[in-house]
This record gives structure tokens, C-alpha cells and sequence, in this order.
């Protein structure tokens, strides 16, 4: 069977808009505690502003035991949490829990990559001056490393959109389900190609414009 767009265009809508859902959230939620982790992780580490061992240690071992977990079985190893807290282990949002974290993990350490970068001497002309540590980053550490934390957030926003095709496996919907359900099951390969190129499309206007982004902040 054939997918008939005259008829049941309304699913492939359906598919983008759950898409868009699950990864705007999931960046906007999870790149929020992500920033709030790798600056805890940037300022709690030897040399930091706030250097801290044992708040560093802890952070650092969290975050090293999440990330290398497959994202597909970290969904179904967080069955049981994501049922307490959601409500259910099935649907969009019941995927998008362990969305969120996954991606805060993957968030803190790109932002701390792209802080640790920044020319120490800088923030410690600040500190001379009397500047506080939420003034340093704010008007200091912030702001030189915005270009590499927009090329970071555009990175991780192509991650975002790869694990949300996998939202299927839990009856979550979106783009990368519809690509299965309605072209791989039904060698309907017209369906397959047609949800990859918006797939592809979506990537690279955001990829573009973060790029565009993080020229301009360095012109700034």
C-alpha cells in the first residue's frame, strides 16, 4: 500500500510538527541545564573561579557515565524513571524525558570545551579589576566564547535531530517513525526519500545559520 498524500498528507504534517516538538525542547530545555552544567564543570575545576575537587569529581563522573550510553537503550533503560515522572513510557513526551537529559549531558561538555578555551589571562585582568564571578561570566566568558558555543549549539542540534528519529520506539511519532511505518514497511521508497530530504533541509538552514551566527559574533 501506497501513502496517499491527497488523503493522509495530514500524518507527514503531523510527523514534522512532532519533530519540531521534541527537538526544540529538547534544545532548549536540555541546552539550558547543559550551559548550567559545563559552566558548574568549567568553575569548580583546578584553576577555576570556583574550584571546587569534589563538586568537580562528582559532575565529571555523572556526566562520563551517561554519554557513552546508546541513546536507544538509554530510552529503554530509563523506562521505569520516565514512568514516575511522566506519567507514561510511551507517547512524545514520554521520549522527550530522556531526551533532555541525554542531550544536557552532551551540552555541558560542549560548553565547557568552549569555555576552558578561553584565554586565562583575560578573566584574570577581570578578577584584578574586582569584577565578580557572575560578572566574569557574564560580560567575560560568555562573550569570548560565543562563536564556538554557536558552532556547538548547531552541532548539537543535528544530534538532537538524529535521536529524534528514534522516537518511534515508543510510540513517540515524528519524521524518523513516519519514515518507517509509512515508507520502509511499505517499500514505499518515494516516502523514505522525500522524509530524508526535509530531514536534510531542516539541518541545513540551521546549520547556515549558525555558521552565519558565529561569523558575525567573531566580527562583533
Amino acid at each position: 500500500m501506497k501513502f496517499d498524500f491527497s488523503t493522509n498528507g495530514h500524518v507527514f504534517v503531523e510527523a514534522i510538527f512532532t519533530t519540531l516538538y521534541l527537538v526544540s525542547m529538547a534544545l532548549v530545555i536540555g541546552g539550558l541545564i547543559g550551559m548550567v552544567l559545563g559552566l558548574t564543570l568549567t568553575l569548580t575545576r583546578k584553576g577555576g573561579l570556583l574550584q571546587n575537587s569534589l563538586v568537580f569529581n562528582v559532575l565529571n563522573v555523572v556526566i562520563n557515565f551517561f554519554r557513552p550510553i546508546p541513546f536507544i537503550i538509554f530510552v529503554a533503560a530509563m523506562g521505569p524513571l520516565t514512568l514516575a515522572v511522566v506519567g507514561t513510557s510511551i507517547g512524545t513526551n514520554a521520549f522527550l524525558f530522556p531526551m533532555i537529559i541525554m542531550v544536557s549531558m552532551g551540552t555541558s561538555r560542549i560548553v565547557e570545551q568552549s569555555l576552558v578555551g578561553i584565554d586565562p589571562g583575560v578573566i584574570e585582568a577581570a578578577r584584578s579589576m574586582g569584577a565578580s564571578t557572575w560578572r566574569i561570566i557574564r560580560t567575560v566568558m560568555i562573550p569570548e566564547a560565543q562563536a564556538p558555543l554557536i558552532l556547538g549549539y548547531t552541532f548539537l542540534f543535528v544530534a538532537i535531530v538524529d535521536m529524534s528519529a528514534l522516537a518511534g520506539i515508543v510510540a513517540g511519532g515524528g519524521l524518523g517513525a513516519f519514515a518507517l511505518s509509512y515508507g520502509y514497511q511499505r517499500f514505499d521508497w518515494a516516502i523514505t526519500w522525500i522524509t530524508v530530504l526535509v530531514i536534510v533541509a531542516l539541518v541545513q538552514v540551521v546549520q547556515f545559520l549558525g555558521n552565519w551566527l558565529a561569523r558575525k559574533s567573531q566580527h562583533r
